[in-house]
């Protein structure tokens, strides 16, 4: 038997962090702030450069990891990203200054998750990443569904949370809100779903192209 935990280490290990992005992990930890991991980082960008994204939209900016990240994925893409806490917003917009992205591709939104996205247009981004607000995460996943084009992608974090997920014997209301994620996706008839076990676990939900 291959050891799984050894492979997964070698994974995220793998993953060349960029230094601005490396910067801004550290305001983060400074802050208590758990950033998505440098594997998952890479996902992102190769998902924007693969899709030719032109528009996402984040689910949580923190210390900007997870924006720079989107935002290496190609010169075009236009990141909308949601956060409540306005002191992690700052420490965002310090990431962004010190990445020299301009402020034509990027709007930072201060907000409640489900608020925010309620009001975004339909069918007018190619990415959607939900890193936040694990209360309202199911409503989440059900609004994001409508915001994404054709050939778009939902991705949530910590779909495994803690490795949790695929033990039956765990019923806290974090594992069992991952779960009730997990089911709902099921239902998905018109996209295509798979999940990681990259960094905490990684769901990906692609909307299919007609």
């Amino acid at each position: 038997m291959v050891d799984k935990i050894s492979s997964w280490k070698f994974v995220e290990y793998f993953a060349d962090e960029p230094e601005v992005i490396s910067r801004a992990r550290g305001r983060a930890e400074e802050l208590g702030i758990e950033s998505i991991t440098p594997s998952v980082g890479q996902h992102l960008a190769l998902l924007v450069s693969a899709t030719g994204a032109k528009a996402a939209v984040e689910v949580g900016t923190g210390a900007g990891v997870s924006g720079l990240w989107i935002l290496s994925g190609n010169e075009q893409v236009v990141l909308a990203s949601i956060e409540i806490e306005s002191e992690y917003q700052n420490q965002a917009k310090l990431a962004f200054n010190q990445a020299n992205i301009p402020a034509s591709r990027l709007r930072l939104i201060n907000g409640r998750s489900v608020e925010v996205l309620a009001n975004l247009a339909e069918n007018a981004y190619d990415l959607v990443l939900l890193d936040a607000d694990r209360e309202t995460l199911a409503e989440q996943l059900t609004l994001s569904t409508r915001l994404i084009r054709p050939g778009g992608v939902i991705v949530v974090t910590h779909a495994l949370w803690r490795d949790r997920v695929p033990d039956t014997n765990m019923l806290d209301e974090n594992t069992e809100t991952y779960r009730e994620v997990l089911g709902l996706t099921r239902g998905l008839d018109d996209y295509i779903t798979t999940l990681s076990p990259i960094g905490d676990g990684l769901l990906l939900i692609s909307k299919r192209s007609s």
